[in-house]
């Protein structure tokens, strides 16, 4: 089993106000004071609320059963995109080997072709993300797996810029996998097990750039 998890991990908006004339010879200091009370109010920024929901068609608080299921497989793939990172957890730690093992066959159809990542990535990006035949709830979630995906991109940008040798070096390599393989990990039962639900998963620092780029 711990053989052939390791073959896998080898790394291959302005403000708008209304018009309103004030007659300053007809209104008095205190209905002027009013006024300008009104006019700060508005200008308050308001903090925008979240318009992903979790509705059928029918109108119910819970989303239809293929949404579902669509939305739990999108975060599938950014945990097959890093699996590398997972090299040290996956070794060690012998119950994710037996979490892991189940995957096995799906991540070596993922990882057989070097360029299946960036095919997966505009897939879902032009067919499910830009697709408004998909309901919000369903490219909302395709949209932050997407964003996750892109995130691995910095730490093996991290890695090739400070190129960390030496004992210490290795010890900030083998923290800084495990930390991202197990936030991954993390995401993927999170994300799934929530959609599965048929709520909304909110990740950090992923959910508010998802949101930004899902048009309604």
């Amino acid at each position: 089993m711990t053989l052939s998890i390791s073959n896998l991990l080898s790394p291959p908006t302005p403000l708008s106000f209304s018009n309103k004339r004030l007659s300053l010879k007809q209104s008095s200091p205190l209905s002027f004071t009013s006024f300008t009370k009104e006019l700060r109010n508005k200008a308050k920024p308001g903090r925008r609320l979240s318009s992903i929901t979790a509705k059928n068609n029918g109108g119910n608080d819970t989303a239809d059963a293929p949404d579902r299921i669509i939305s739990a497989v999108c975060y599938f793939y950014p945990f097959f995109d890093g699996i590398q990172y997972g090299k040290y957890v996956i070794t060690q730690f012998s119950p994710i080997q037996t979490l892991i093992q189940p995957l096995v066959p799906a991540i070596r159809v993922f990882k057989s072709f070097p360029f299946n990542g960036f095919l997966v990535f505009l897939t879902l990006y032009f067919v499910v993300v830009r697709n408004r035949n998909f309901s919000r709830y369903v490219r909302f979630n395709t949209m932050q797996a997407i964003v996750l995906d892109v995130l691995l991109i910095f730490p093996d940008l991290l890695k090739r810029t400070f190129n960390p040798r030496g004992r210490l070096g290795l010890d900030l390599v083998m923290s800084l996998d495990s930390t991202v393989f197990l936030f991954l990990l993390i995401s993927l039962i999170y994300g799934s097990s929530t959609c599965l639900l048929g709520q909304v998963p909110r990740l950090p620092i992923v959910a508010e750039a998802a949101e930004r780029q899902v048009p309604f």
